[in-house]
């Protein structure tokens, strides 16, 4: 298996400051309720067979989006099993801090995630200070497992 981190962005509106943020589900929405469509199979079976997968929302209601639930339903019972996965959302005001923990973290170790780091709220003002992640990754990175560097890609040069 090779290592790599997948990210799962639940916003409706592509390249959203969430998209900016983790990183592409919302390209597929119009798939997202077809179940046989197999774009959507595929990026199901590749967050599955993912090392670390960091699921990514903005706060609706308090919760995360209705289309980002969509596609986690596509999963079989434990089907993110061995995936650790970081739960990150982004909100418009602090005062929905807490829905990383209280919604998306339970709904991820349902699916068999570890869930090893406390999930990451971003505030809309601030995802784009590098200070927001880097004060989160300093306390998390222990927690999470080493991704091993890259292989080095063979450079052709011409004689």
């Amino acid at each position: 298996m090779s290592a790599r981190v997948a990210v799962v962005v639940g916003n409706p509106k592509p390249r959203s400051r969430t998209y900016e943020s983790a990183l592409t589900l919302a390209d597929h929405a119009s798939e997202l309720f077809d179940w046989g469509s197999p774009r959507v199979t595929e990026l199901v079976e590749e967050v599955a067979s993912s090392l670390v997968v960091v699921v990514a929302s903005p706060t609706y209601k308090a919760t995360y989006t209705g289309l980002l639930k969509a596609f986690l339903d596509r999963f079989p019972h434990q089907g993110l099993g061995g995936v650790t996965a970081i739960p990150l959302m982004l909100g418009a005001s602090p005062v929905h801090s807490l829905a990383t923990e209280h919604g998306l973290r339970p709904l991820l170790v349902e699916l068999g995630a570890s869930v090893p780091t406390r999930g990451l709220y971003v505030l809309d003002s601030e995802h784009d200070r590098p200070e927001t992640y880097d004060a989160w990754f300093a306390t998390a990175q222990q927690l999470l497992p080493t991704l091993p560097a890259p292989a080095p890609s063979l450079e052709v040069s011409s004689a």
